[in-house]
């Protein structure tokens, strides 16, 4: 709650009428209180005034914001919790410094939703102050953060780090009082969902007090290396600031970095275990002509260096947990020649690796799924297949049996439509339930895939669909298939709950959810050990600038892998 001191009786008399007059330090002037008012718009747009205040921190620098914050002393603030004793004074005029009142006279503007004072006529040094106490910002969407706007403020509690989007382009990290989860994770699509995440209570943006593009060295976490989503930071203090339609803190001191999501090791594999299954989306394997050249491609690398350390990284990835079959998408949809993309990351895996092939049938996208196998465990039975029927990418289906014999296990690698608007008319537009664009092209995938399924087939311990979902646990593709039989095996170990999700494989606009899955068919159920998600992307900091390593899994698709366990 913040408390004012009670204004002068001189500074009451003042609030009666804007002060316009440069005049000297000390002089009457208006109250910062009365220029912000109790709306989101000053009373006295357009206005000219002179003000006193201490300046709180200074950003016009080389790259800054081209101006400075400017706060009302404790002595002089009023008694009103709904108005903001401070202002942005968009100016790059020199003189003073954090600590130092100034006497400015200017023009009230409100600019993006800011107030601001700006076309700045006479700006005097009265001498050193002292720095206004912070005031306590509450991370909640409870929290009226209008009367804040542009004070100093420190958060009393620890901010998890939920989004790094925009760190390597802006400098800034979104901030938030825990972990969010995104809606229909854990609860069926409904009208008025995606209103859900705003209610969350994440949003303050961690900025960097600059606007330049691409800023070198980025920012954050202030020569602490290793954060990732999920970590803590506490020691958050700064002004108050919005820009972009968002809350900003522009702190005045690094804040510290708490890590509470350490990277995992690969989750190791059972004893017992006769069967390891993953499911992964590769980011876009492209391998330009497959000779070196060829590049950028359209989606993937842009030369052969940049695609050879995402193909050593894959492989680090793809092998950490000693799979036996893999079910990938977003692979390049190249034939299978030795120079597609197919028989590279096999080559890349190594001599026991092996990829099913279905030429000819692999639909005209870009992109395709592919299931690969090591042949020195397992053993394809009976021809491959992809469905012809459905919307969007052609799901490839392929049966298994141990090298030494035993039940045939039936594997169906997918991949549908993502939930991007892009094209989307009619019945595929957000329908505003939570699902995104396209959810009903995803159903009817959904639904062909069931009746392909039902197609007569050698006898087999039972079905295992395994890929990119782009839907959350609670939509309607997974329930459409839920219904026939088919059990979502992530969630059945590890149901995510609003508080909880220590098992997810995606992150969007700081939420966490699974678009990947592995779903086995009810007969086969009773024999799976184990379901697992691997942090081993989703959680790590992204983008053009930021620390890439040469080698190693971390990082290098924006999918955490679905690893299943069975014991048949």
């Amino acid at each position: 709650m913040r408390h004012h001191r009670v204004l002068t009786a001189a500074l009451l008399l003042l609030a009666a009428t804007p002060a316009s007059a440069g005049g000297d330090c000390g002089d009457p002037f208006t109250p910062i209180a009365r220029i912000q008012g109790e709306g989101e718009r000053s009373p006295l747009v357009g206005q000219p005034v002179t003000v006193e205040g201490v300046m709180t921190l200074d950003a016009r620098g080389d790259g800054g914001l081209q101006g400075f914050y400017l706060q009302q002393s404790e002595a002089e603030a009023d008694d009103n919790p709904r108005t903001s004793e401070a202002l942005f004074v968009y100016t790059r005029r020199p003189g003073g410094q954090p600590g130092t009142r100034l006497r400015l006279t200017g023009e009230v503007r409100e600019y993006r939703g800011l107030t601001e004072l700006a076309n700045v006529q006479t700006l005097i040094l009265c001498g050193p102050a002292p720095l206004p106490e912070p005031l306590p910002l509450e991370l909640s969407a409870r929290a009226d953060l209008e009367p804040l706007e542009n004070m100093r403020v420190a958060v009393p509690t620890t901010a998890t780090v939920v989004d790094s989007h925009n760190l390597a382009r802006y400098g800034e990290l979104e901030l938030a009082p825990s972990d969010p989860v995104i809606p229909t994770e854990y609860r069926p699509p409904a009208p008025g969902v995606p209103d859900l995440p705003a209610r969350n209570g994440h949003g303050l943006i961690l900025d960097d007090a600059r606007g330049v593009r691409d800023p070198r060295p980025i920012p954050w976490p202030s020569g602490q290396p290793g954060l990732r989503l999920g970590d803590t930071l506490s020691d958050l203090q700064g002004v108050l600031d919005y820009r972009f339609n968002r809350w900003r803190l522009q702190p005045t001191r690094p804040p510290r970095h708490i890590p509470a999501n350490p990277r995992p090791p690969a989750p190791p594999r059972p004893d017992t275990a006769t069967l390891r299954v993953m499911a992964f989306n590769l980011a876009n394997l492209f391998n330009g002509d497959g000779q070196g050249g060829g590049f950028p491609t359209p989606r993937g690398a842009t030369s052969e260096a940049q695609y050879q350390r995402q193909l050593d990284r894959l492989v680090a990835l793809l092998t950490a947990p000693d799979p036996d079959i893999l079910t990938l998408s977003e692979l390049e949809n190249d034939g299978y020649d030795e120079h597609s993309a197919a028989a590279d990351l096999a080559r890349a895996l190594g001599p026991r690796w092996h990829f099913v092939a279905t030429p000819g049938a692999d639909g005209r996208d870009a992109i395709r799924t592919l299931i690969y196998y090591r042949r020195d465990r397992v053993r394809p039975v009976g021809p491959p297949t992809r469905f012809s029927s459905g919307p969007g990418r052609p799901p490839q289906i392929q049966a298994f049996q141990r090298s030494a014999g035993g039940p045939v296990v039936r594997v169906v690698a997918v991949h549908l439509k993502s939930k991007s608007c892009q094209g989307a008319a009619g019945e595929e537009r957000d329908r505003g339930d939570g699902q995104g664009c396209h959810a009903g092209q995803r159903t009817r995938a959904a639904t062909a895939l069931v009746d392909g399924l039902r197609a007569p087939l050698e006898p087999v311990a039972g079905t295992l669909i395994a890929g990119d979902f782009n839907s959350y646990s609670q939509e309607t593709p997974l329930q459409v298939l839920a219904e026939h039989g088919y059990v979502n095996l992530l969630p059945h170990f590890h149901p995510c709950t609003p508080a909880q999700c220590r098992h997810y494989t995606y992150r969007y606009r700081g939420h966490r959810g699974a678009l990947d899955h592995i779903l086995a068919s009810s007969a086969l159920v009773p024999s799976v050990l184990a379901a697992q998600a691997w942090l081993v992307n989703t959680d790590e900091p992204r983008g053009p600038g930021l620390p890439e390593p040469d080698s190693g899994p971390w990082g290098v698709s924006d999918h955490n892998p679905v690893i299943v366990d069975l014991r048949l």
